[in-house]
């Protein structure tokens, strides 16, 4: 099939965003649903993050091993087989120990999978249709993301009301393991081959008559130029002037959020004796799945606007207090925990009529949205920071400490919430916002970066 970006980049970072999902947010949901304590989910489930900690160290077997294509093609397999081997194991008596497992299969295969997803787009699209389909690709992402956090979701929960609840989380992930095989065989038929660096040259070589050899050479020298080049960038990294503020900013911005992201889904779906909502699945697949996905995106595009039009500088303590002041309408949810918990105890199924249902969609809409406000100067940051020599290596250890600022607290989260109460638990993160406070108030920005430049 010819090169048709239209044919694959939406699909391709729908598959990109799929398994991230049901790592981060899905698996979540479903271990409070099957009955794991706040304490274990958060602590699992925070070590899945550490693929895409570590992701830098393994990126340039990928950029120096078989094509982009392949990589694509193979990790989603790998991606495929971990959704069907979680849905085998859930209905067994080694549920927790053989999810958990193929979750880490997922992890490592999904964060490849983003790797050699990024390096396809970059080599098979030239410059204009790189520009052109940025929004397709964010769009479609934002599509998986809905679909995997709502949509999925909400089918777990319908199915929940004639099967058992392992037997619907193991349909469900059924689900998503067929789709990810029709994406497979899709992209078998749509992604472009794009020759790697060194199978060019070896072929070109060889064609001179050189000799074989010589392209085996030229791919090792290409691993080893590659292993080089990352040793250079964390040595460019560390170097960097600031690097201690900006280690703490990049580690410790989203020390709140990190927490607040574990618990949230259970205390929508914890019962009132436990200080919870008592909201259904289903209810919790609309309200994270839509609503705050909306809000989410909103926010960030609002972010993007206004540092366009003023700098991040001007925008950064209006970010600041965006991204940690919202989290108080989990405060009030927990006050209003026990009257709200009794209206849906009583319900069969959610309605979005519902008053109580109404106000906790619009407390989660706000919060959501201060999140994808203040989100907007963290990753903006990020990007300032890698500017100079080697920007692109530089901004994927940032990402690798963004993750690791994700997960470093959602380890502590469920600690922290079986211990307090929800209520205490959600004072804690209030008080938690001083450290962003702390780290945003040292950190250098050029007053000009960021603004539209007439």
């Amino acid at each position: 099939m010819k090169n048709k970006p239209y044919a694959w980049v939406p699909s391709l970072y729908l598959a990109e965003a799929l398994p991230y999902v049901a790592v981060m947010v899905i698996a979540t949901t479903m271990y409070k649903r099957l009955g794991l304590s706040n304490t274990d989910l958060a602590l699992y489930t925070s070590w899945l993050y550490l693929p895409w900690v570590i992701k830098p160290l393994w990126s340039p077997f990928v950029a120096a091993i078989k094509t982009e294509r392949w990589w694509v093609l193979l990790m989603q397999l790998f991606i495929g087989a971990g959704f069907a081997g979680i849905a085998f194991t859930l209905p067994t008596s080694y549920w927790l120990q053989g999810s958990l497992a193929f979750f880490w299969l997922l992890a490592f295969a999904s964060a490849t999978h983003d790797i050699a997803a990024d390096g396809l787009y970059i080599l098979g699209l030239d410059s204009h249709d790189q520009s052109l389909y940025v929004g397709v690709r964010s769009t479609f992402y934002r599509i998986g993301t809905i679909f995997g956090q709502g949509l999925l979701v909400m089918l777990a929960g319908w199915l929940e009301r004639s099967n058992t609840i392992p037997m619907a989380w193991s349909i469900t992930f059924f689900v998503l393991a067929g789709a990810f095989l029709a994406l497979w065989l899709w992209h078998i038929l749509s992604l472009p081959k794009v020759k790697c660096p060194a199978e060019d040259t070896a072929n070109a070589e060889n064609s001179q008559s050189v000799g074989v050899h010589m392209g085996e050479d030229i791919a090792e020298h290409r691993q080893q130029s590659m292993f080089t080049e990352f040793w250079l960038a964390l040595k460019t990294f560390f170097t960097k002037p600031h690097i201690l503020t900006a280690l703490l900013f990049m580690l410790l911005f989203r020390f709140p959020e990190g927490q607040l992201v574990k618990i949230a889904n259970p205390f929508l779906l914890d019962s009132a004796e436990a200080g919870g909502l008592a909201l259904s699945t289903e209810a919790v697949g609309f309200v994270y799945g839509t609503v705050g996905i909306i809000g989410l995106t909103i926010g960030g595009l609002l972010g993007g606007w206004c540092v366009s039009r003023h700098g991040l500088k001007r925008w950064l303590w209006p970010m600041v207090l965006s991204i940690s002041l919202p989290d108080l309408v989990y405060v009030y949810l927990s006050y209003a925990a026990p009257s709200f918990s009794a209206v849906f105890a009583e319900a069969n199924s959610f309605s979005i009529f519902n008053l109580q249902f109404s106000i906790i969609n619009l407390c989660v809409f706000i919060e959501q949205f201060g999140y994808g406000f203040g989100f907007t100067a963290y990753m903006l940051y990020l990007v300032y920071f890698s500017q100079g020599e080697r920007s692109t290596a530089v901004f994927s250890i940032c990402t690798a400490m963004q993750a690791l600022g994700m997960m470093l607290p959602g380890m502590i989260a469920g600690w922290m919430a079986d211990r307090l109460g929800y209520l205490g638990f959600f004072w804690w993160v209030m008080a938690c916002c001083l450290v962003t406070f702390a780290v945003s108030a040292f950190i250098k920005i050029d007053p000009d970066y960021g603004k539209k430049q007439k």
